[in-house]
C-alpha cells in the first residue's frame, strides 16, 4: 500500500431551519430560512445558499454573545439591510434552540447587529406559549412621488378609479423604499395583476423597492388594513407578509390622521396580507408618539417552524 497521504473530501455541515412568519398556522405567511454557525461562511456562499433555498429572505447567524446577535439577511438576489420577517423567524429560532432565555411573561431585549447598523428586538412568551418578537424599524420619511402614475397603472393591470380618492400616494423611505399605494377598496385590491418583470424594470428607474398597496379595510374584522406588497426588484414578485412594509403603512397611517393614540401615546395596527397568495398573515404594528411625531415604531408577531435539518455548504479538502 502506497505511503503517500492522500486528500480526502469532507462534507461540512451547519445547522439550518425554516419558518413562516406572522402566522400561528404552518405554511401560511413568508418564509424565512435560519442558518446558524455562519461565521466561516463568506459573502458569496451566503448568496448562493440564499439562491439555493429559494426562499422571500435567509439569516445567517454569526455569533451570539449575551443579548448581542450578529447576523446578515439575504433574498435570492440581493444583501436586505434588514429583514422583519427574517428577524421574527430569527429570534423564535433562537429561543426554540435555548441559545436566547425566555423566562417568564416580560419583554426580553435583544440587540441586532448587522453589516449595515444595529436594531433593537423585543421578544416575550404569550400566554398561550408562542414567542411574540417585536422589531424596533426606523420611521421613514415621505415625499411624493417624483414620476407619472400612469404608466404604473398599465402595469399593475388597474384604473386609476380602483385608486383611492381619499389619500395620495406617498414614498416611504426608511430602511427600504415603498411607494404607498392606498385603493379604492378591497375588490379593487383583489383586481390588481401586475406585470412582474416590468413592474421591477419600473421600480428600479425610480428608485422604489416595494410597490405597496392597501385599503382601509379588512377580511378578516379584527384587522385594521388589507396589504399586497409587490417586491419583484429585491427578488420577491409577491411578499406573504412584509413588516417593513407594514412599517412604513402604519407610518402612512399617522401622518394622515387616520388613527389615533390611546392616553399613553401608543397606537396599534395590525395588517392581514397574503390572502390572494393562500398564505394569509397578520402583521402587528406598535407606535410610540410624542407631540405628533413617532418616537418608536415596531412591528412584529409570530412565526412557525416548518423544518429542521443541517446544510452542506461545501466541499472542503483534508490530508491524510
Amino acid at each position: 500500500m502506497s505511503s503517500r497521504k492522500q486528500n480526502i473530501k469532507r462534507t461540512s455541515c451547519v445547522p439550518f431551519s425554516m419558518y413562516d412568519a406572522f402566522t400561528e398556522v404552518p405554511y401560511s405567511g413568508s418564509q424565512a430560512a435560519v442558518v446558524l454557525n455562519a461565521a466561516d461562511i463568506n459573502t458569496s456562499k451566503r448568496t448562493q445558499i440564499a439562491r439555493e433555498l429559494g426562499l422571500p429572505a435567509t439569516a445567517f447567524v454569526d455569533k451570539i454573545h449575551g443579548n448581542m446577535i450578529k447576523a446578515q439577511f439575504f433574498s435570492t438576489v440581493m444583501e436586505l439591510q434588514m429583514c422583519g420577517h427574517g428577524t421574527v423567524c430569527l429570534v423564535t429560532h433562537l429561543v426554540a434552540q435555548r441559545l436566547l432565555s425566555c423566562e417568564g411573561n416580560g419583554w426580553h431585549n435583544v440587540t441586532l447587529k448587522l453589516p449595515h447598523g444595529r436594531a433593537g428586538v423585543e421578544y416575550r412568551r404569550t400566554a398561550a406559549g408562542r414567542v411574540e418578537v417585536m422589531l424596533d424599524v426606523r420611521p421613514p420619511s415621505f415625499c411624493k412621488p417624483n414620476f407619472k402614475l400612469h404608466g404604473l397603472m398599465d402595469i399593475l393591470g388597474i384604473g386609476f378609479s380602483e385608486i383611492s380618492k381619499d389619500l395620495v400616494p406617498e414614498v416611504a423611505s426608511g430602511d427600504f423604499v415603498h411607494l404607498c399605494l392606498p385603493m379604492r377598496d378591497l375588490a379593487a385590491m383583489q383586481d390588481l395583476s401586475p406585470d412582474f418583470e416590468a413592474l421591477a424594470k419600473f421600480c428600479v428607474s425610480n428608485g422604489l423597492e416595494t410597490v405597496a398597496t392597501f385599503c382601509h379595510a379588512a377580511v378578516d374584522k379584527s384587522c385594521d388594513l388589507h396589504v399586497r406588497d409587490f417586491c419583484p426588484a429585491v427578488g420577491v414578485a409577491e411578499s406573504a407578509a412584509a413588516g417593513t412594509t407594514n412599517a412604513a403603512l402604519s407610518a402612512y397611517f399617522f401622518q394622515n390622521d387616520l388613527i389615533k393614540s390611546d392616553k399613553n401615546g401608543t397606537i396599534q395596527l395590525r395588517a392581514e396580507q397574503g390572502i390572494e397568495l393562500g398564505r394569509p398573515s397578520q402583521v402587528s404594528t406598535r407606535i410610540e408618539e410624542n407631540n405628533g411625531s413617532i418616537k418608536r415604531l415596531q412591528v412584529g408577531g409570530l412565526a412557525s417552524c416548518i423544518l429542521e435539518g443541517t446544510l452542506n455548504i461545501g466541499l472542503q479538502e483534508k490530508r491524510q
